[in-house]
């Protein structure tokens, strides 16, 4: 029995179908956009839909962005010899938070997962070859302490190695099987401070 006219109903069924919303929270999302002033809800709209058509990846380290280049690239104040690898936007955004490094990025948008089908070639390794064949004096490898992370962290520093281009990984501190996305300032920031030579 449905509790809900259609389009209450489509709109809760709509915001349940987003990551990390359930039912209840749902409801709640779909009651509040309702009870908005129309100009508000008409601006949602608006961004949604604005976001959804210009929103890109950046022509250099693969972020989200809704220019050809995102901020940190952009930036001639930071060190475009140092590139952090991470696996998502999520991660460089954690990162970020921390404040304290001034290197690039360079956002692969998965790792590699054999049980999942995920090869090298269908995370954005390639583009990062390319960006080594520039002056680079140091990779961090900052993807996530899961087996698919390690396996990912491995196989970068057995590419990136014959280049002679130092490769570092982030220290432990970081929970094994720990999203970074998910893990406070601090440990990330003693991650990064800890990280070691592959």
């Amino acid at each position: 029995m449905e509790l809900y006219s259609g389009c209450i109903n489509k709109l809760i069924e709509e915001l349940a179908s987003l990551p990390g919303i359930g039912e209840k929270s749902a409801q709640r999302l779909a009651f509040y956009i309702i009870n908005m002033p129309g100009d508000r809800v008409a601006r949602l709209a608006k961004i949604l839909t604005e976001a959804r058509e210009n929103v890109r990846y950046c022509t250099e380290c693969f972020t989200l962005t809704d220019r050809e280049k995102c901020p940190v690239c952009e930036n001639p104040h930071r060190d475009h010899k140092i590139i952090m690898v991470v696996e998502n936007s999520r991660d460089l955004a954690a990162y970020e938070k921390t404040g304290k490094y001034d290197g690039v990025y360079h956002v692969l948008h998965g790792c590699i997962s054999p049980m999942l089908g995920i090869g090298p070639g269908d995370i954005r390794l390639k583009e990062l070859m390319v960006r080594l064949e520039s002056d680079v004096a140091e990779v961090i490898i900052a993807t996530n302490s899961s087996l698919e992370g390690e396996t990912t962290a491995m196989y970068i520093s057995k590419l990136i190695k014959p280049t002679g281009i130092k490769v570092t990984r982030i220290a432990s501190g970081v929970p094994v099987g720990g999203d970074l996305e998910n893990i406070d300032e601090v440990t990330l920031l003693r991650a990064l401070e800890g990280r070691v030579e592959l």
